[in-house]
């Protein structure tokens, strides 16, 4: 490893020109901030500008590092020091782990600072950042601590229909305690009062806006239309949903034997947003919301709180991206309701979606952004200024969707089946690898049932099994 490889890798990376002993806080806030973030490398011997400069007596600021660090940072965070040689010269490289006691204090001087890295900063830690640090070390996160509200208190009829809808199975009493809802007290946890009918966490809301035009800058007309949606996690995601099918269109064109449908924006990928924005939020940032915010050529989805680990999204391979749950009792109950997989996929399902849709072209890839406090996706129109007569459609994808539609419309079963059957194809194409939870999604059903058509379909000859993607996963096949 060369130390000009460290260079660039701003969050994870700083450097001093050499050890200033009578200012230890000016380097122990990086040590500091490392620890209490994803970790990272601070480099002695590099100036300001990124100069190789070097160390006079490398091995005696390798000491004056270790017992500083012992002095006057509690806990002690793991370090480890690497002496390094380049160019006829020496540095000390210092790797800090992300720790697990945190936070780490830096304790020089009669301070007691906690500091967290933004950007290429270690800045001290605001009193949100210190809580969330407090929560990490102990082991805990926000929806598993116990509310003041007694469960007797509220209703969960919004939750218990869903769950029964796309599970086929009865939400129990004992089923609370279990899935963290509630404690051994019987107080609701954070999780059981967001997932509450009428939620007593009144910063938990989505602020939906259909802008007129393609930017908030005040005009004519500011909005066509908007809504406030509070209550139950279940209740925003719905209403999320339903917002968005009212306030977008949805076009088709005739082929020789039949017709494609051409949604402004892939109904799953909405979904993806909309169920990610309000399981990974920050509920420890107040008087924020998650927002949709629609415009004519683009839609962005808001969610409070950066990614969980403090890094940025948009530098990241979103195909890639190993899962870090903020909130894991509320995403398991999500899990549970076939809403989202326990794997970290949603990334690649939105491109996916994308790249599935007859008019996709490569400048309406989705975008990503995440800063240290907030989360945006933006979905682009995909039939902005393109008239339906322009719209380019890949002969051999619709003889192979026609012969699929046909095949699927001879199947022995009832025109809701059928229908159905139609709907998951529609989103799912020929590409797209799916399994139960992704159908029950589309239909609305039980993932019991939506086994059930799986094995129509299969039986039919219209999906093949795909491995590599766990068990149950399938596609849809071009029919002999």
């Amino acid at each position: 490893m060369r130390i000009s490889d460290y260079i660039g890798e701003a969050t994870e990376y700083d450097k001093k020109e050499m050890l200033e002993e009578r200012k230890p806080k000016s380097w122990l806030k990086s040590i500091s901030a490392f620890a209490n973030g994803i970790g990272g490398a601070l480099i002695f011997g590099v100036s300001d500008d990124e100069e190789l400069v070097g160390l006079k007596d490398a091995k005696d600021v390798s000491e004056k590092i270790s017992e500083t660090v012992k002095t006057k940072m509690d806990p002690v965070p793991q370090i480890i020091l690497e002496n390094h040689s380049e160019n006829d010269r020496d540095f000390i490289i210092v790797k800090v782990p992300a720790g697990q006691e945190s936070p780490y204090y830096y304790i020089g001087d009669g301070n007691r600072i906690a500091y967290v890295r933004i950007g290429n900063e270690s800045v001290p830690a605001d009193a949100t950042a210190l809580k969330r640090l407090v929560l990490r070390g102990s082991g805990s996160t926000y929806d598993s601590l116990s509310s003041r509200y007694p469960l007797d208190r509220y209703a969960f009829t919004k939750l218990r229909s869903v769950y029964r809808q796309r599970t086929g199975l009865e939400l129990e009493d004992s089923d609370f305690l279990s899935f963290g809802l509630v404690d051994e007290d019987g107080m609701l946890t954070n999780a059981g009062a967001l997932l509450a009918d009428e939620s007593p966490m009144r910063f938990s809301r989505i602020f939906c806006t259909r802008w007129y035009g393609l930017s908030k800058v005040s005009g004519v007309m500011e909005a066509l239309d908007d809504k406030e949606i509070s209550g139950s996690l279940i209740t925003l995601l719905q209403g999320g949903e339903e917002f968005v099918r009212n306030n977008t269109k949805k076009r088709w064109k005739k082929t020789e034997n039949g017709r494609v449908e051409m949604p402004e924006y892939p109904e799953r990928a909405v979904l993806e947003c909309i169920v990610n924005g309000l399981i990974h939020r920050d509920y420890m940032i107040l008087g924020s919301e998650v927002h949709i915010d629609i415009f004519d050529d683009r839609m962005e989805i808001y969610s409070p709180g950066g990614m969980m680990d403090g890094s940025l999204v948009q530098n990241l391979d979103t195909d890639n991206i190993s899962s870090k749950r903020r909130n894991p009792v509320i995403a398991d109950v999500f899990s549970r309701m076939n809403y989202m997989e326990r794997r970290g996929s949603g990334f690649k399902k939105i491109k996916e979606d994308y790249h599935n849709a007859v008019n996709y072209r490569p400048e309406l890839e989705p975008k990503f952004y995440s800063d240290i406090s907030s989360f945006i996706v933006t979905l682009y129109n995909l039939n902005y200024n393109v008239p339906v007569e322009k719209v380019s459609i890949d002969p051999k994808k619709v003889a192979i969707g026609v012969a699929i539609d046909v095949a699927i419309g001879q199947l022995n079963a009832g025109k809701g089946t059928i229908d159905k059957a139609l709907a998951v194809y529609a989103q799912m194409g020929t590409d797209t690898v799916f399994g139960r939870s992704d159908v029950a999604a589309i239909t609305h059903d039980s993932v019991t049932a939506a086994g059930n058509l799986i094995n129509k379909l299969k039986d039919a000859g219209l999906l093949e099994a795909v491995s590599g993607y766990g068990k149950g996963k399938y596609k849809f096949v071009n029919p002999q």
